[in-house]
């Protein structure tokens, strides 16, 4: 890989697209190394490295907040295990709030499924009719 590389390349390389990069850049996740002659950004190697964190916090579960903050904290001259530990914390709290609201949802789409199924020879879906009843009921809230 060469020691510069463009938007593109560093998007290919990191897998991500380059809306992404952009967005990380925004956000001041990832920053370029500099400007070509032309006005175009360039990155090194540590941006790919940088990237590469990113969407490893992400893949267990960290938000582009929480990455922030891991960065500062990494990046920092203190030994920050006390705040990644709160940070891991929130996340499995949320984690904990997802799964029971995936629960949920779980425990309706199996009753939708069934009461589909038994209405089913009727010509007329049950869920449809449902949905579409709660649906104006709420429209007829908001009036």
């Amino acid at each position: 890989m060469s020691k510069h590389l463009t938007i593109g390349e560093l998007a290919q390389a990191a897998e991500v697209p380059t809306s992404t990069l952009r967005y990380y850049e925004r956000i001041d996740l990832v920053r370029p190394s500099g400007r070509t002659d032309g006005n175009y950004r360039y990155y090194g190697e540590d941006a790919l490295e940088q990237l590469r964190f990113i969407r490893s916090a992400q893949g267990i579960g960290f938000r582009l907040e929480d990455v922030q903050t891991l960065i500062d904290l990494r990046d920092g001259s203190t030994t920050p295990c006390r705040e990644v530990q709160e940070l891991i914390q929130e996340r499995l709290a949320d984690a904990a709030t997802r799964m029971k609201d995936l629960r949920r949802i779980q425990r309706v789409l199996r009753s939708s499924l069934e009461v589909c199924r038994k209405a089913e020879r009727s010509g007329r879906c049950e869920v449809l009719n449902s949905l579409t009843t709660k649906a104006s009921q709420r429209r007829k809230k908001k009036s």
